[in-house]
């Protein structure tokens, strides 16, 4: 259903367009009335206007696409009669300049220089804005079924985006929502071919696989050519500071000549074709693309093939796949089997359309390179299978450096953790990587004493109620347990208002600081690790509750990316926590059963270690890929401890935790001060007077000020829809 949506906008943009009298009206001024019906609470017009801005987005695309394909079949650059190489040239590209003006002119009914826009209302569209503002109007309007699907569009290319993520979670608490009204307006089948291709894949149907796949492929190659064709707009000046005038006429007097600024502008259009890989084997919401899309997909298909019978497309499949890697051993394998079992006299081709398809973008890179080399700039080369030879020397060694560069800041795991002494006695190293069966994983015993565990036990106790400590919530992870948690801050709070004992919350502060230093000295002494977050946790089994129970207490998952089982990759980028680098657990008791903490491989299903909790255990470990790991269930009893995340940015550094120290070193001067007093025989009062409790209202400033906006500086202040419900 919402595969069809996207050819819906644009049939209705077309016919937009096509009305003998009709002009299509720029969408950035639709979008600016738009926002001003929004900003007014004028919802009906808002609504109208936001769509049509959207329709009008869409049907610019459509003609633009359109009218450079016509075009350039239209006035090609086929070597014409004989003539000065020059004006044969330059009256091709004046033929189809013209031919793409009128064209324009024609499709979107006024001059085409009305649809330029600026690059942040082209952003907007980009990133889906438009959908976030429509879902507050149709909300108003009361169509919630729109309102879902409009909100649900634009998460699906903004995942980060707090406020959204909490205004989807309120719609599905709705009712009167069905699950259908959850679709992307702007999905291509891309996507939902190419992953249920790869679940048959997965689940050896390989039938099923070669359709999707095939699709998939289909729908790739045809993004690609939409996207190339786009290139061809504007040169795109790179965004610079403001220049006072004498600067300004200075840039004038600099101006590139004729070859010079046709070379920069191709070049520029060259790098565009380039990068429309990634562009297309990007995922919506996502910022890191599928490596060697189109490669894998042949490479699937091959398999797929071969396994349903199909020899001759396995073959081809093999032979195009070469293309992109002609020394891969394997399939060079693969292709004399298939030429053996085919029969010699059978002729194995690549497809046309791939080999066309390599042919291009290998031309276009030898161009790219060229000019950088010659001309200067750079080229971030999105493909990996890049023949080596195609590189200049000149720019090989560059590479060289910076993968030099890189082995530095990546040394060897086990050299890494062979550095430095512990910096405290009596801590022993149970296990280390290798007998944990994975990289940077470690677990220390003995860093607190049976003592210290229950002082820190008895400040869990003062927590109270339900909640992870800031948020007031129950166990976000199963309902069969019980989750409470202190904040750094909020144990300081309690020991102001008397809850608890000043001396526990300053463990809390020693503990965590004791290990973040010996963290610090096993993975990277001499590199400083900052908090990034301290949480004194436990989670409660509830009773009458376990029977049958099926789920994790905390499922697998890793600290600073976003887990892709089937894809086998974990994806560093918002929502996770993409600052974090190192990750450690504190346990402070074993009194209960289950709860023991696993670490898995990408697929979260491959168990490679296990850690059982114990008083005084700290297990660390680095917070990326390598370290997926989840939490069994807790079936009975009370699981304690202190969570731990660090960041080698001081950007990221926990601001809580800034604040609980500094609160902590005022009592401790105040109570020098007290006991000098006491000493020297003054009597200045009882003891209450000399602490006043926070008042509640700073306490709650103090948190607002640090907690992170849901729209960061993506969009200017003015355009951001407020939370309507």
């Amino acid at each position: 259903m919402a595969s069809a949506l996207l050819p819906l906008l644009l049939a209705l943009a077309a016919a937009a367009t096509s009305a003998a009298a009709g002009r299509l009206v720029p969408y950035d001024l639709l979008y600016a009335d738009a926002v001003r019906a929004y900003l007014a609470r004028e919802w009906p017009r808002a609504a109208e206007l936001l769509q049509r801005s959207l329709h009008s987005y869409a049907g610019l695309r459509e003609a633009r696409g359109a009218c450079r394909r016509a075009c350039r079949d239209e006035v090609s650059f086929a070597p014409g009669p004989a003539a000065p190489w020059e004006a044969a040239f330059f009256e091709r590209v004046l033929q189809r300049a013209d031919c793409l003006q009128h064209c324009l002119g024609r499709r979107l009914g006024g001059p085409p220089s009305a649809h330029r826009v600026s690059h942040a209302i082209r952003r907007d569209f980009e990133q889906r804005e438009p959908y976030n503002y429509l879902q507050v109007a149709f909300f108003q309007l009361k169509k919630l079924d729109q309102a879902v699907s409009a909100a649900h569009t634009f998460f699906v290319a903004n995942p980060q985006h707090l406020q959204m993520r909490e205004d989807i979670e309120k719609y599905r608490r709705m009712s009167g929502v069905k699950a259908d009204s959850f679709r992307d307006l702007e999905a291509t089948p891309l996507w939902e071919a190419y992953e249920a291709g790869v679940q048959h894949y997965n689940a050896d149907e390989y039938v099923q696989a070669v359709a999707r796949l095939e699709e998939s492929l289909r729908e790739a190659l045809s993004a690609l050519e939409e996207c190339r064709t786009l290139c061809e707009g504007p040169w795109e000046e790179e965004e610079e500071e403001e220049k006072d005038g004498d600067q300004e006429e200075e840039k004038e007097d600099m101006q590139p000549g004729l070859y010079e600024a046709i070379a920069a502008h191709y070049v520029q259009v060259l790098k565009c074709r380039q990068q429309c890989v990634i562009e297309v084997a990007t995922k919506p919401g996502r910022i890191s693309a599928t490596e060697d899309f189109i490669p894998s997909h042949l490479d699937l298909l091959q398999f797929a093939y071969d396994q349903g019978g199909n020899k001759t497309l396995a073959a081809e499949c093999a032979a195009s796949y070469l293309l992109f890697y002609p020394m891969d051993e394997p399939m060079l394998e693969k292709m004399n089997q298939y030429r053996t079992e085919l029969g010699k006299d059978t002729a194995v081709k690549a497809r046309e359309n791939i080999l066309h398809y390599v042919q291009r973008s290998l031309m276009e890179k030898k161009l790219i390179y060229y000019a950088v080399e010659h001309l200067g700039g750079t080229f971030n080369d999105p493909d990996l299978w890049t023949p080596e030879e195609l590189i200049p020397e000149s720019l090989k060694e560059q590479q060289r450096e910076d993968q030099e560069k890189q082995k530095e800041e990546t040394l060897d795991v086990e050299e890494r953790e062979k550095r430095g002494p512990l910096p405290f006695e009596g801590i022993t190293v149970t296990m280390d990587s290798r007998q944990m069966n994975g990289t940077h994983r470690v677990v220390f015993d003995q860093v607190l004493t049976e003592s210290e565990c229950r002082d820190l036990l008895r400040l869990t106790k003062a927590a109270g109620g339900t909640g992870d400590g800031f948020r007031g919530r129950r166990s976000p992870h199963t309902p069969h347990e019980r989750f409470e948690g202190l904040t750094v801050l909020k144990a300081m709070q309690l020991a102001q208002n008397g809850d608890v004992d000043w001396k526990d919350v300053e463990l809390l502060l020693q503990a965590s600081e004791k290990s973040r230093k010996i963290i610090e000295s096993y993975f990277t002494p001499g590199k400083k690790l900052h908090f990034s977050f301290t949480h004194l946790v436990c989670r409660t089994a509830v009773e009458g509750e376990q029977e049958g129970r099926m789920d994790l207490s905390h499922p697998v998952h890793a600290d600073n990316c976003l887990l892709d089982p089937e894809g086998n990759e974990c994806w560093r980028e918002p929502p996770a926590y993409v600052y974090r680098d190192y990750s450690g657990i504190l346990y402070l008791n074993d009194d209960f059963q289950g709860g023991g903490l696993f670490f898995t491989e990408l697929d979260t299903v491959t168990v490679t270690a296990k850690v059982y909790p114990r008083c005084g255990r700290l297990v660390a470990f680095s917070s990326g890929k390598e370290n997926p790991h989840g939490v069994w269930a807790v079936s009975s009893g009370r699981r304690c401890a202190v969570a731990l995340w660090y960041t080698h940015s001081p950007e990221h550094a926990e601001q809580e935790r800034v604040k609980a120290e500094e609160l902590m070193e005022k009592k401790a001067a105040e109570q020098d001060k007290l006991d000098g007093q006491l000493h020297q025989g003054k009597d200045h009062g009882s003891s209450s007077s000399q602490e006043p409790p926070m008042p509640s209202d700073r306490a709650k400033t103090t948190r607002r000020r640090h907690k992170p906006s849901s729209h960061g500086t993506q969009h200017p202040k003015e355009l951001r829809p407020r939370d309507e419900f």
